[in-house]
């Protein structure tokens, strides 16, 4: 797991994207989830950046996404995401904790901080 910081840390050379409760799809792997929180750039240890199999750039946004039709979470670079063309509401079991409702293809996010645990 990673480590949380502030969302808004100094660093980032692109501006985000997508904010909490865009629906997204990852190009690479084809999964679909919504966004639940951003860092303006990889706040991810070394040792944990350097394990996965590709190593998009670290100073663009990062997003913590819900994983559709899972119980999983991802870390994404911005680059690695796009739009989701679907529209329609994520299955995860914490979609609930962390949003108050969907709308017009977009989750309304609530004010519970988002904290992964670390490992």
């Amino acid at each position: 797991m990673i480590a949380p910081r502030e969302a808004f840390e100094e660093g980032g050379q692109t501006d985000p994207q997508f904010e909490p409760g865009d629906l997204v799809k990852h190009r690479r792997y084809g999964y679909r989830g919504v966004v639940v929180h951003r860092d303006l750039c990889c706040q991810a240890s070394e040792d944990w950046y350097f394990k996965n199999q590709t190593q998009p750039d670290r100073d663009q946004p990062w997003y913590y996404v819900l994983v559709d039709e899972s119980d999983q979470t991802t870390y994404a670079a911005q680059s690695s995401l796009k739009p989701d063309d679907v529209q329609t509401c994520v299955m995860h079991p914490w979609v609930n904790l962390y949003f108050d409702g969907f709308h017009a293809g977009k989750y309304h996010r609530n004010d519970k901080p988002w904290e992964p645990e670390e490992s």
